[in-house]
């Protein structure tokens, strides 16, 4: 029906089309204004799904357990890029893979071009080889900035997630939003939010990749905020933006870095035009030819390498929510319930996720950076389990629970092997669905308390709410990792990754141990605070807050039926893709490379590692049964010992207030002494020196008396002056 390359610029296209299109007749159309985002979205998905297909056929020859079945399909194939960049080969059966992974790049325009922009240095020893070095003229070269779009199996699957749960967010939204003063303004703004995320995703070059990095950021600051008569939305908007600036100073350093060592931002190989000689800019920073080769390639060696992943992380912290720039993301509950389903289910805070997983290559090369990638994932797992234990406002505990399955997501790429990475990005995919289950049903309670989202102010809602109710139960408990629902089956994955790595030993394996031993402790943490709010919630003697009056009630069906295709997924992705899922993303170039083949690959199940974990996930859902079920006074008991750290969890660890003291109150006080110094020094200067011609007019105004005997005697008193001044001369 459509063609690739057609398909590929469609995708983003029609959510673009439709917020534009209700920025310009939203006014009119009302409540109406929802239905061209619905179908630009759900347009988008069918559209994602049928890229997805098409790239699953052509990836078969890279896909480690269907490989060998690939020789039988023939033309089956499909489209391959061959290693040469921009020569699509059409393989026969008895050929084998050609190049590594697949990958369809299709460029759209021209964006700029900086002439002579870089001179390659091809005596460095570190420098990346072209193919041929002797057609390379090492004289300065263009840097070429495209509009292009790039189509392979990671790219494919983070497109199917951010518009299958965009298209239900869209729906719900609908509801949930109903009566709101800004309908059509909320609608402008979600629609630039998917827009910005699937080109995000869909990028093949570094520069692009950063402006819609950026506009993500920017139409989080807008959902945020989108109550802005709010201060407390206001607040966290303004924080949401400024905390990702930080991380955003690392991409951009990260992009410099390997502008001036690559001498391009292109991820993929180019050839020059006809007549033109090959240069190391056609080299593509992740593409064929430096892949292809047995080191992987990457200019500069392992200390610039080392720098450039430590930017990117830094930059993935600040869209990921990991320590220590995970501050802003609980606060970014105050935008409205969709945008948080949104935002922590499959747009901004997947990322960073999914940054450090197009960029393996460059960790490949460094274990440090790894290491550091696994260590602040692990960290700030633990870190948010433990703050979410006894957070009372639900959002923020499905908040925290974000930053904590972000924390695990890390972990599995820090790991560094091909189970590990894919790990990762297949936990990304469940946590897309229950976790958006999970918000999308507190936001669901939310609506029908009138607002109030405190735990302590209502519960026993089973009854009341039945769809949310069993919703929610099958979200918690995929959240929680209970067999065999989604959670448990990615969650193990990438908890095996690393215990795998421990057995194979090294100097960094009791590194890995302890982040392996914090990642189970976690994961019971995980159990327990999911299920505190569940019973909390739903369970109980029936409470309704006063702000929900008499019309606490089951939300409408455009809100409950994204819930329901929500919980089924949680049910059932885990167990249908936990095999082919993670295989199919090692067609991906950035996969492919032989460093990553010699790793512990995807498919092994740890029966050890699932049979301690899902004992752990049960331990914590009974002792949250046992405290928030049973008699009262054995949680009053439990609350009294553990009073001092309760107090430090509720309160964050006080990490707010460490910056607040250590970074925001000094950066005040330099502002309010700058500002003093400008006024009374700086102003006063200036404006002194403009009064000088004024004063001096005033004393010399004086002279002007209209006398004439006055004037001659002033000439003769300086005719006078002049004379002494020349005899003393």
């Amino acid at each position: 029906m459509f063609e690739t390359e057609t398909l590929m610029w469609l995708i983003p296209a029609l959510p673009l089309a439709a917020a534009l299109t209700i920025a310009v007749a939203g006014k009119w159309l009302g409540e109406n204004s929802r239905w061209p985002l619905i179908a630009g979205v759900a347009c988008s998905f069918v559209l994602s799904l049928m890229l997805l297909m098409r790239v699953y056929d052509a990836s078969l020859p890279w896909i480690p357990d269907l490989a060998a079945a690939a020789d039988t399909h023939g033309e089956s194939h499909g489209e391959h890029e061959a290693a040469t960049p921009g020569e699509a080969v059409e393989p026969k059966a008895s050929d084998g893979p050609v190049g590594v992974g697949y990958e369809k790049v299709v460029t759209l325009w021209r964006w700029s071009t900086i002439p002579q922009a870089h001179e390659p240095n091809l005596n460095a020893p570190e420098r990346g080889k072209v193919q041929d070095p002797a057609a390379a003229e090492a004289k300065p070269f263009d840097l070429a900035l495209d509009v292009s779009l790039r189509a392979d199996a990671l790219t494919s699957v983070m497109l199917v997630v951010v518009t299958f749960v965009s298209t239900l967010v869209v729906i719900y939204a609908g509801g949930y939003m109903h009566g709101d003063p800004g309908f059509w303004r909320f609608f402008v703004y979600l629609g630039l939010f998917v827009f910005s995320m699937t080109m995000l995703v869909s990028s093949s070059n570094f520069m692009l990749l950063y402006v819609f990095w950026e506009a993500v950021g920017a139409c989080s600051y807008l959902l945020i905020g989108y109550w802005f008569t709010k201060p407390s939305a206001a607040a966290a908007g303004m924080k949401a933006f400024l905390v990702n600036r930080v991380g955003d100073v690392g991409l951009a350093i990260a992009v410099f870095l390997i502008w001036i060592n690559y001498g391009t931002l292109n991820f993929h190989d180019t050839h020059p035009a006809p007549g033109e000689q090959l240069t190391v800019a056609s080299q593509g920073v992740l593409g064929q030819m430096r892949l292809s080769s047995a080191r992987g390639n990457m200019a500069g060696g392992e200390t610039v390498t080392m720098a450039i992943c430590l930017c990117l992380m830094l930059a993935a912290c600040g869209k990921s929510a990991q320590f220590p720039l995970h501050v802003w993301l609980p606060d970014a509950m105050e935008g409205p319930t969709p945008v948080s389903a949104l935002m922590h289910a499959a747009t901004m805070v997947t990322a960073g996720v999914y940054l450090v997983t197009r960029c393996t290559p460059f960790f490949a090369v460094s274990e440090t950076a790894r290491l550091v990638v696994a260590s602040i994932g692990g960290f700030t797992a633990l870190l948010a389990g433990l703050i979410a234990l006894t957070q009372t406002d639900l959002k923020r505990v499905l908040a925290y629970s974000t930053v904590s399955q972000l924390g695990y997501m890390f972990l599995g790429l820090g790991v560094g092997t091909a189970a590990g990475i894919t790990a990762g990005m297949f936990h990304l995919f469940t946590h897309a669905f229950f976790k958006a289950c999970l918000f999308l049903g507190a936001g669901s309670v939310m609506h029908a308390m009138g607002g109030v989202i405190d735990m302590t102010r209502f519960g026993g809602l089973r009854k009341l709410m039945p769809y949310t109710h069993w919703t929610f139960l099958a979200g918690a408990l995929a959240l929680a990792g209970v067999p065999p629902l989604a959670g448990f089956w990615s969650k193990d994955a990438i908890l095996g990754s690393a215990h795998e790595l421990v057995h194979l030993g090294g100097p960094r394996a009791a590194a890995y141990q302890t982040l392996y031993y914090m990642g189970v402790f976690t994961a019971l943490l995980t159990a327990f605070y999911t299920f505190r709010a569940y019973f909390l919630t739903f369970c109980g003697e029936e409470r309704i807050p006063k702000e929900a009056g008499h019309h606490a009630h089951e939300s409408p069906m455009n809100m409950a039926g994204p819930l329901v295709v929500l919980a089924v997924a949680a049910v059932v992705v885990g167990g249908l893709f936990h095999t082919s899922l993670p295989a199919f993303l090692l067609a991906t170039p950035s996969l492919a490379i032989e460093r990553l083949k010699s790793t512990a690959q995807p498919g092994v199940f740890h029966a050890d590692v699932a049979l301690i974990s899902s004992i752990i996930a049960l331990i914590g859902v009974g002792a949250a049964a046992y405290l928030y079920l049973g008699d009262r006074r054995q949680l009053n008991a439990m609350a009294a010992i553990l009073q001092p750290f309760r107090g430090v969890s509720y309160n964050k660890f006080y990490i707010d207030e460490i910056y607040q003291g250590v970074i925001v109150w000094p950066l005040e006080l330099i502002a309010q002494v700058s500002a003093w110094i400008d006024r009374n020094i700086v102003d006063a200067t200036v404006n002194f020196v403009g009064r000088i011609p004024g004063w001096s007019g005033v004393m010399i105004r004086g002279a002007g008396n209209g006398l004439v005997q006055f004037y001659g005697l002033a000439m003769a008193v300086g005719i006078l002056v002049l004379v002494g001044l020349l005899m003393a001369g």
